[in-house]
């Protein structure tokens, strides 16, 4: 995040929640929205939201469109609000992309999830843990062994080349010696051969023996080609035997059980599409009610309605507070209502809506697991119809050259025979038997040179392949460590977050604690509890309270006042905004309903949490506003 110590904020807001219309600008540091309530301090802060990436904010009640601009550091951040059959559809071009860091840990109104777990007694630990995809990271690791897994298999592999390319360069140099040897004793025999034929006044046997040495090459030929040939069937034969082996570890799919789980994972599709309408129309309800208790009904009114009340007698914001300052008018029925009553409904209509969420996040790990399932099928169903062609390939091929060496076996034998005959031949037309002898051993050593020519070149091939290879093998185990590096982060990050969140929060709340001095409260303090199964532990929160004689002992969390719990929300939420490291996405904190803390500890609270962001954005009432430091900036109409 760059430096935004001169960025001056521009916010233009046009019908949400309560604002028609409304232009408010400020710099770095704390800004204090003061004002009475029903003053659109709330409106406004869910606009920032909005701007900044939330989606917890209302259009104004008359209004089918509205919108909300954010300009900062030359960048302008959009985003537009329009009313659809039961909802409310965002666009625009907001400053984040995912706001779920922004909506637990920065954006601390009223109905902040951080604030309200302390308030209900909520699970803590799933609180801190929620924006750390925990089947992401178990896909991971999963996806890393298997990874590990194959090169493990490789590098054992290369152990074994290694050996084998001793084994070769040992066999290379063994071939190369009598290759060597070869032919020298074949020059000695071409001299011997040229100082018989010398001798030969007669010449009768030449063209036989040229005939026989041709043959002999012909043979040494299809000697060679046969060795090839069989060497490819054994291998093909090997191949053979894999595919089968892998077949029969292969599941068979039925084609009725992959449109079972296609017809499966539709009908959940619809359910949670249903849960998503549900959970869409239980938030506009949620934050419709939400704005009631802040802001009261007059801006729910259209124009014509609120002047003819205030004509009538007197605002409506008066005839509310003049003699039930805790009462508003029930929007669906029309008569007065406790706060705490609207209060009380809204926290049943927030458990009802976490109740949908969860299921709703249940059928996304059932719709998951099913296409895995479909997957997992399809790839198997893919995969053996892959090998069965491979095996039909693999057959024809061994046909065929099963054929070849049967063809090459009974030209071996024409070959065997046609040697003989001319040997036969050499042998009754030759008078010089000392030339004939010569011929011969010229014609095997030829041979034999031949032979040893290309097995030396079939080595260097296979040594040069080895060696291609073993270069793979320092990439190979480099890969290998950083797959180490990456699994013990992964392993670990789980525990890493529950143990910094818990140090952060127990190190900020000590501070404050001293800072807010709530007399006898002497610490309040969180512990990591181990399940005692197999399930993931919790976060205990403790309270210790100390007597005049300074003696301390541990009481309820039940026992915690309003102002102490609003407190511990607020530092459990910057304990998540620390451990998350939300400030390098997110440059604002937003605070409202803080009426529950006094005057000078809003003064300390928001004092410390200064130097966490940019921007300090807190609504406040005007008394509670007077009792902060006269430098901060001040806003008071909205």
């Amino acid at each position: 995040m760059p430096p935004l110590q001169n960025m001056t904020a521009d916010v233009e807001v046009e019908n949400i929640g309560g604002i028609d219309a409304t232009s408010v600008e400020f710099t770095p540091g704390v800004t204090i929205l003061a004002g009475r309530n029903a003053t659109n301090r709330t409106s406004f802060l869910q606009s920032l939201m909005a701007a900044l990436g939330s989606d917890r904010a209302s259009l104004k009640g008359d209004a089918d469109h509205g919108s909300v601009s954010l300009t900062l550091d030359d960048e302008t951040y959009t985003r537009e609000l329009t009313r659809t059959n039961s909802d409310i559809a965002f666009a625009g071009n907001p400053y984040l992309d995912d706001p779920q860091l922004a909506d637990l840990f920065a954006f601390l109104l009223e109905s902040n999830p951080a604030r309200r777990a302390v308030v209900r007694d909520d699970d803590l630990r799933e609180l801190i843990l929620r924006p750390v995809d925990v089947e992401e990271i178990e896909a991971r690791i999963s996806q890393l062994q298997a990874e590990k897994r194959s090169i493990d298999k490789q590098l054992s592999e290369l152990s074994e080349a290694q050996r084998e390319h001793g084994s070769l360069e040992e066999e290379h140099a063994r071939v190369t010696t009598q290759l060597e040897d070869a032919k020298t004793d074949l020059e000695d025999a071409r001299e011997t051969l040229q100082t018989a034929q010398q001798s030969d006044t007669k010449n009768t046997g030449s063209d036989q023996l040229d005939e026989l040495q041709e043959t002999q090459s012909q043979l040494e030929d299809v000697t060679y080609n046969l060795e090839t040939e069989r060497e490819s069937v054994s291998s093909l034969e090997d191949e053979h035997t894999d595919i089968e082996a892998e077949l029969e570890d292969l599941p068979t799919i039925d084609e009725d059980e992959l449109d079972d789980l296609a017809s499966e994972i539709e009908q959940i599709r619809g359910r949670k599409r249903e849960l998503d309408e549900i959970i869409s129309q239980l938030q506009t309800v949620i934050q419709f009610n939400e704005q009631i208790t802040d802001n009261g009904v007059t801006d729910l009114l259209g124009d014509e309605e609120a002047a003819q009340t205030e004509a009538d007698g007197g605002s409506i914001t008066d005839q509310l507070v003049a003699d039930h300052s805790n009462e508003v008018t029930c929007w669906t029925c029309g008569s007065e209502v406790d706060t705490d009553q609207i209060e009380s409904t809204v926290s049943r209509l927030q458990d009802l809506r976490q109740e949908k969420v969860q299921r709703r996040n249940e059928l996304n790990r059932e719709l998951e697991e099913l296409k895995a399932r479909r997957k997992e099928h399809t790839t198997a169903r893919d995969k053996r119809s892959e090998l069965e062609q491979a095996l039909e390939t693999t057959e024809a091929e061994l046909a065929d050259r099963t054929d070849r060496i049967a063809e090459l076996e009974s030209q071996r034998e024409d070959l065997l025979e046609e040697i003989e005959d001319l040997e036969s031949a050499v042998e009754a037309d030759e008078d010089d038997e000392e030339l004939l002898a010569a011929q011969k051993e010229v014609t095997q050593l030829e041979l034999k040179c031949d032979r040893l020519e290309r097995q030396r070149t079939a080595l260097e091939d296979d040594i040069e392949e080895l060696e291609s290879r073993l270069e793979e093998r320092g990439q190979l185990e480099t890969r290998r460590e950083e797959i180490n590096t990456e699994l013990e982060e992964l392993r670990t990050h789980i525990e890493r977050v529950e143990r910094e969140a818990i140090e952060a929060f127990n190190e900020h709340m000590e501070t404050v604690v001293d800072l807010l001095d709530y007399g006898n409260l002497a610490r309040i303090w969180l512990e990591y509890r181990h399940s005692d199964g197999t399930g993931d532990g919790s976060f205990e929160l403790h309270v210790t309270r100390q007597t005049d004689d300074g003696t301390t002992y541990e009481d309820s969390v039940r026992h915690l006042s309003e102002s102490e719990r609003e407190v511990t929300g607020l530092v459990l939420a910057l304990a998540g905004y620390l451990v998350h490291d939300v400030h390098e996405e997110m440059p604002f904190i937003l605070l409202d309903s803080l009426e529950a803390i006094d005057s000078e500890r809003i003064a300390q609270l928001v004092k410390y949490l200064e130097e966490y962001a940019s921007y300090i954005v807190v609504a406040l009432l005007p008394e509670d506003a007077d009792a902060l430091d006269d430098e901060y900036q001040r806003i008071t109409e909205i």
